[in-house]
């Protein structure tokens, strides 16, 4: 799939001279969403022009010179979007903080307009559905600017135990910014390296296992994974609905905070958010610096790996959050009496793929469309392309599975659910006497290998509030070797707004974004 481009330099060749040079474009990489509103505020910049350096930096930087093929196609409509926002501006109507401001999303996303939803599969390449999501259409009512889609890994990285993250038949493979020849964890691959990269301020991504946290971390940027049935998962590709999420990737808490506020809220087609207006809030009001005083705070001390560069980097942010006003308490026993989760978790995302894809792809409007997971089997089979790197053992394997009326299935959730929530993160919290976790996200990115796939080794503590539907945040917590290494901050069910609060809070004390060198390699 091509992507689709306008003329970057049309708003401004009417401010040059006749036969002049257009002015250079201003420099907003690295700008949150919170500078650029308030640059808006202040008449130093509109949206028609923040939107137009975007699309220049994304034909400069992920189409040409590094190429990081972190987005897959741009909305032809975004440049128009962006004047008629400007114009309510001027008219004084200011819908929220997200006025004006684009808005990449993972091409599992659907959003109206001529850009197909592919999940990264040639099998949805003809996947237009002109249909918004809830998010989207959420993200619209505020007023951002839907500027294009990002490159995945394919199928939110559930098709092959072997695959490399960051990996699309459609995109191609996602570079990181820190370093050309690493990767940029999966599945919101482009989404991190995206806002990393500066292509945009905001992005959505999806998890159901990592899925935004590790490309976040990796990639350097904040992203949080939302109580699951706090977002709504409606006309998202899917794989699980007890894990699926979907949220926000930013340069800032503020900003992903800011973003979740829209984007949270009750759908009635999606039977998880039954709860949603109860939890929703201003997520970003309710940041504070103050947030970590008084509190104590786990860290997940037998979660850290062996690596002393990354222990030090957690000594360091243990003191800032004890400079902040938190008490930190080593855990060390966090991983016992979890037996049996991994595989627990296997069969409950093996036997929802198989069933949740195929409602999904029995609503798609094109009568042509594959319906099941049997039919993506037999496309991927007949087209050598997606085979060409890894497998698909995970999709054969889901396909193997009974209904979710079966007792191994029963059996696995009711287990998983129990071990992840109450006899995981919530049992850590009393026992330990603390009112959030925190660990490490990630290890230093890993170089990218399609002939032998993935092979991360550092640290993760994803799997508990993944399983459990329980909040997660990422937030920059230095680097080694110029690569990024995220601190998360994990709470309780619906604890969303106070786990968010602490993560800024953190965020003030240590200001640890690094930003992106595009180079190739590590320097010896």
């Amino acid at each position: 799939m091509r992507k689709i481009f306008l003329a970057a330099s049309a708003p401004f060749l009417v401010l040059a001279p006749a036969m002049a040079m257009p002015p250079p474009l201003p420099e907003i990489a690295g700008k949150d969403a919170v500078t650029l509103q308030q640059e808006m505020r202040e008449g130093r910049i509109n949206s028609e022009l923040i939107t137009a350096i975007y699309l220049d930096r994304i034909l400069k930087i992920d189409d040409n010179g590094p190429k990081l093929n972190a987005v897959i196609a741009t909305f032809p409509d975004a440049m128009s979007e962006a004047r008629r926002l400007d114009g309510e501006r001027k008219a004084g109507k200011i819908r929220g903080p997200l006025h004006g401001i684009p808005v990449l999303l993972k091409d599992n996303v659907e959003a109206t307009g001529p850009i197909a939803t592919t999940a990264g599969s040639l099998a949805l390449a003809r996947n237009v559905t002109n249909r918004d999501a809830p998010l989207v259409a959420r993200l619209r009512e505020a007023g951002a600017v839907i500027l294009g889609k990002t490159n995945l890994s394919e199928w939110a990285n559930i098709r092959s135990g072997n695959s490399t993250s960051g990996w699309s038949a459609v995109g191609g493979l996602t570079k990181n910014p820190h370093a050309l020849d690493r990767n940029t964890c999966g599945s919101s691959s482009g989404s991190g390296a995206a806002v990393a990269a500066g292509l945009a301020a905001l992005a959505i991504g999806t998890e159901t296992d990592g899925s935004i946290t590790c490309p976040a971390g990796i990639n350097g940027i904040v992203g949080f994974k939302p109580s699951v049935g706090l977002v709504s998962r409606s006309l998202i590709v899917p794989i699980s609905h007890s894990q699926d999420s979907a949220g926000p990737m930013a340069l800032s808490v503020r900003d992903a905070a800011a973003m979740l506020t829209v984007i949270a809220g009750r759908d009635p087609a999606d039977p998880a958010t039954a709860e949603a207006d109860a939890h929703k809030r201003d997520f970003a009001a309710a940041l504070s610096v103050d947030a970590l005083k008084g509190k104590r705070v786990g860290i997940l001390r037998d979660r850290l790996g062996t690596r002393a560069d990354i222990a030090a980097l957690v000594d360091d942010a243990v003191k800032a959050m004890e400079a902040a006003g938190a008490t930190v308490v080593d855990i060390k026993d966090s991983k016992s009496g979890l037996d049996g989760l991994g595989g627990a978790e296997l069969e409950i995302l093996m036997t929802e793929l198989k069933a949740d894809m195929a409602a999904y792809l029995s609503s798609l409007p094109d009568a042509k469309a594959p319906k099941t997971l049997a039919d993506l089997i037999a496309f991927n089979k007949a087209h050598p392309e997606e085979m060409r790197w890894f497998d698909q053992s995970l999709f054969e394997l889901a396909e193997s599975k009974g209904g979710l009326d079966s007792p191994a299935y029963l059996e696995a959730k009711a287990k998983a659910m129990r071990l992840a929530g109450p006899e995981g993160i919530d049992r850590l919290l009393k026992d330990n006497k603390v009112d959030l976790l925190v660990g490490v996200t990630n290890g230093p990115s890993w170089t990218s290998d399609l002939v032998n796939g993935d092979h991360y080794t550092g640290p993760s503590v994803s799997q508990m509030p993944a399983v459990a539907g329980y909040p997660h945040l990422t937030v920059p917590m230095g680097a080694v070797e110029g690569l990024p290494v995220g601190l998360s901050f994990i709470g309780t069910k619906w604890s969303d707004a106070e786990v968010l609060a602490a993560g800024y809070a953190y965020e003030q004390v240590s200001n640890k974004r690094v930003t992106p060198t595009y180079r190739v390699g590590i320097a010896p």
